[in-house]
C-alpha cells in the first residue's frame, strides 16, 4: 500500500529525528508551513504488530500527564506514579475543602466559597503555547486572562515625588511615551542623528513619535501636553457640553525618577503578551481531563518513588504507599520528577547523571489567594482584571479575570519570587495575610483589609514533592544540562526544565513529546 506523505514524514521523524524531518520537510518544499516542524504523535500502526512495551512513568505532573498519554495513543502499557493524591503536581488548584501541610509543619485548610478558588501554581496561558492544543484535544473550555490593564496600578514606595501613590498603567504609560517621544523628536529635529537618518528617514520618525507619544509640534518646539484622554481624565467625558477634563502630566524628572516604566517592558515578553488564556473553572481542569483521557486505573496516587534502577532487561522502581513498599517492573521509565528530588531517589544512575540533576538550581515562589466578599476592585476602582505590580515585596497583585460583576472574587494578594517569596514563605499562613493585607491597603487603601471571606497562601520551596517553584540552569550549553536529554539505559527524562519554556505548561509538554518520540523510535528500530 502507498504511503501518503505525512505517513512518510512520520517514520522519517521515528528514524532520524526531527531535525532529519524537518530538512526532508525543506526539500519537499513544505517547510514553510510552520517556524518549528510539528509534531508527529506516535501511533499504534508504528508498532507494526509488536509486542506492546509497559512503560512507567515517574510523577503525574504535566510532563508525566502528557507522556503517559502520547504513549497510550500509541499502544503502550503505562503505570502512572504520583506521590500526591491528585494529577497536576505544580498545576494545583485550590478551592474549598482543600488541605495541605507545608514541611514546615503548617496545615491550612481552604474555606474558599463555592466557585472561589486560587491557581496556586500556573494561572495563565499565551496562545501560541501547545497547552492550548491539549485543551481543545482534552475539551477543556478556555476564556481571557487579563494579564494587562490599563487601570490597574502601578506602586513604587520611595522617596521621590511620585512614590507612594498608585499610578494607573495608562497615565505611567501616556507620561513615559510622551516624553520620550518628546526629547527623541526634539533630538532629531535639531540633527543629533544626522550622521544616522536621512532626510526621509528623519520625516518618518517625527511622524511616528508625534503618534506614539501624542506630542504636539509648536512654535516652541515639539512638546509633550497630556492632550487628548490618553492618561485619563479628572473630569471624564459626559453629556451635554461637558467634554472631560485631562489632567495634567506629571513633570518629566519625576516620572523617570520614580521608575514607573521600568515595568513597561513584561508586556512585550514572548510569553506575557496578550491574549493570555486560563481554563474556564481553575488550571487543574485540564491534569483531571488529562485523568479522564489516560484512566483512573493507570494512575497509582499516593505512590512516593524511593527507588530506580536499570536493570538487564529494563528497569525497577520502588515506591511507598502508606506504610507499605512496592515494586514495578517495566521495560522503560520515563522519570518526570524535579531534578533536585529526583538525584535524591536511591538509584544506579551514573555519576554524571546524579551530578546533572544537581545541577539544576531551585527557584522559589509564593501566591497567597484572598476571598473577599465585595468586587470593590470593580465597584470602587474600576479594575476588571488584570495586574498591580509594585516594588512592594508583594510585587504583583492580580485580579480575578472571571466572575465579573459577581457578589464575591478572589484576588491574587501577592505573586512573588526568590527573596520577596522566601520572606512569605518564613512566616505562618496567618502571619502572611496579615502582611499582605497592610501592604495591599498601601495601594487600594482600607477597602483592601476589610470583609476578607477566606485566603490560602503557598510557599513552593516549602511545598512537599515540589521544594520549588521550577528550577533554572547555570549553563544549559555546558554540557552538563544535555545530558538529561538523552536516555540513561532504559531510563528518560522529561520535565518543563528540560526545556527553554522553563516554568510553563508548554515546557513540559514539549519536553514529555521529545521524550516519547526518543523512547518510540527506539523501539520501532530496535524490535
Amino acid at each position: 500500500m502507498a504511503q501518503t506523505r505525512r505517513q512518510f514524514l512520520q517514520q522519517v521523524g521515528i528514524t532520524g529525528g526531527a531535525g532529519v524531518m524537518y530538512s526532508t520537510m525543506s526539500a519537499l518544499g513544505l517547510a514553510g508551513v510552520a517556524e518549528t516542524p510539528a509534531y508527529a504523535a506516535p501511533t499504534r500502526a508504528d508498532l507494526n504488530g509488536r509486542s506492546r512495551a509497559h512503560i512507567v512513568v515517574l510523577g503525574a505532573g504535566i510532563a508525566g500527564l502528557t507522556s503517559a498519554y502520547e504513549l497510550l495513543k500509541a499502544g503502550y502499557k503505562v503505570t502512572l506514579l504520583e506521590a500526591r493524591n491528585r494529577p497536576g503536581g505544580r498545576n494545583w488548584t485550590v478551592r474549598g475543602g482543600t488541605v495541605e501541610t507545608d514541611l514546615a509543619g503548617n496545615t491550612q485548610r481552604a474555606a474558599f466559597s463555592p466557585g472561589q478558588y486560587m491557581n496556586a501554581g500556573p494561572a495563565r496561558i499565551p496562545q501560541h503555547h501547545v497547552t492550548l492544543d491539549y485543551c481543545r484535544e482534552l475539551g477543556v473550555a478556555i476564556e481571557p486572562f487579563v494579564n494587562q490593564n490599563a487601570d490597574a496600578y502601578l506602586y513604587r514606595e520611595g522617596a521621590t515625588a511620585l512614590s507612594n501613590k498608585p499610578i494607573r498603567h495608562r497615565t505611567a504609560k501616556a507620561d513615559v511615551y510622551g516624553y520620550v517621544s518628546e526629547m527623541l523628536a526634539k533630538a532629531t529635529d535639531q540633527g543629533a542623528l544626522d550622521s544616522y537618518l536621512t532626510g526621509t528617514d528623519k520625516e518618518a520618525l517625527i511622524g511616528f513619535l508625534t503618534g506614539f507619544g501624542s506630542i504636539a509640534n509648536k512654535a516652541g518646539g515639539f512638546a509633550y501636553t497630556g492632550a487628548g484622554g490618553r492618561r485619563g481624565y479628572d473630569v471624564e467625558p459626559g453629556a451635554g457640553m461637558e467634554g472631560g477634563t485631562t489632567g495634567t502630566p506629571y513633570p518629566l524628572s519625576d516620572v523617570f525618577a520614580s521608575g514607573v516604566g521600568n515595568y513597561f517592558s513584561f508586556e512585550f515578553g514572548w510569553d506575557q503578551a496578550m491574549m493570555m488564556f486560563q481554563p474556564a473553572g481553575g488550571m487543574d481542569r485540564i491534569p483531571y481531563a488529562f485523568e479522564k483521557a489516560i484512566g483512573r486505573e493507570k494512575i497509582q496516587y499516593d505512590a512516593d518513588v524511593t527507588g530506580l534502577r536499570n536493570t538487564t532487561t529494563g528497569v525497577e522502581v520502588t515506591y511507598q504507599t502508606g506504610s507499605r513498599t512496592r515494586t514495578v517492573t517495566a521495560d522503560y521509565a520515563i522519570c518526570t520528577l524535579p531534578p533536585h528530588l529526583a538525584a535524591k531517589v536511591r538509584s544506579n544512575l551514573p555519576a554524571p547523571i546524579i551530578e546533572a540533576l544537581k545541577y539544576a538550581r531551585p527557584t522559589n515562589a509564593g501566591k497567597i489567594g484572598i476571598e473577599y466578599g465585595r468586587r470593590w476592585w470593580e465597584e470602587d476602582h474600576r479594575i476588571y482584571g488584570g495586574i498591580t505590580n509594585s516594588n512592594l515585596d508583594t510585587v504583583n497583585t492580580w485580579y480575578p479575570s472571571s466572575g465579573f460583576h459577581g457578589q464575591r472574587g478572589t484576588v491574587i494578594g501577592y505573586y512573588n519570587t526568590g527573596a520577596n517569596a522566601n520572606v512569605y514563605g518564613a512566616l505562618s499562613p496567618a502571619a502572611r495575610l496579615e502582611r499582605a493585607l497592610l501592604q495591599g491597603t498601601k495601594i487600594h487603601g482600607d477597602v483592601y483589609g476589610k470583609d476578607v471571606k477566606a485566603a490560602f497562601s503557598v510557599n513552593w520551596t516549602g511545598t512537599k514533592y515540589s521544594e520549588a517553584a521550577w528550577v533554572s540552569w547555570p549553563s544549559q550549553t555546558d554540557g552538563i544540562y544535555a545530558r538529561l536529554l538523552e536516555a540513561t539505559g532504559n531510563i528518560y527524562f522529561a520535565g518543563d526544565h528540560l526545556s527553554h519554556a522553563i516554568a510553563w505548561q508548554h515546557g513540559a509538554m514539549v519536553s514529555a513529546r521529545a521524550a516519547v518520540t526518543a523512547l518510540h523510535s527506539r523501539v520501532v528500530t530496535s524490535r
